[in-house]
């Protein structure tokens, strides 16, 4: 079991979580089937994360050869960004958003937020109570729902 902390306030974060050996694979078609958010389920279960080893987040960079092909996963970009790729931090862990109740939302305007949440384009969003930006949500209902936990800025504890 892990919990994960504030690295600048030792804040706890998270309860104790089980990590998985990889994310997950995200699928398009398990979207609120009610229509009431159109949410993607998130991409991890409740009480567990993973770590993510590939480049996630921002900055983002301009593509260097072909577009590459649409997961699941991928992030909806800007118009004026449309197919670049993620030059941000390996590492992150990714998590399901309500295993970490505590953390507030900071606005970010248009173009990183959706009809329906940010779409984790414009990087951290989301803040310690002590106000430091210590992850990334990413709940528009055109991409995946998780949050990502920055590597820096938090810090893991296993009990």
């Amino acid at each position: 079991m892990t919990v994960f902390f504030c690295a600048k306030c030792g804040a706890e974060l998270t309860p104790d979580l089980v990590e998985l050996p990889a994310v997950p694979e995200a699928s398009d078609d398990d979207r609120d089937r009610d229509k009431k958010t159109f949410l993607a389920p998130s991409t991890v279960p409740r009480g567990h994360y993973a770590v993510d080893p590939e480049p996630w987040g921002a900055p983002f960079v301009p593509p260097t050869g072909e577009p590459r092909p649409h997961h699941p996963r991928r992030l909806l970009m800007p118009p004026d960004m449309t197919d670049w790729i993620s030059a941000g931090p390996r590492n992150t862990v990714v998590v399901h958003p309500d295993d970490v109740p505590d953390l507030r939302l900071r606005a970010q305007g248009h173009p990183h937020h959706g009809c329906c949440g940010p779409h984790g384009t414009g990087g951290r969003n989301m803040a310690c109570g002590c106000g430091v930006l210590v992850a990334t949500l990413v709940a528009d209902c055109m991409g995946p729902y998780e949050l990502h936990l920055d590597s820096v800025r938090v810090y893991a504890f296993e009990q």
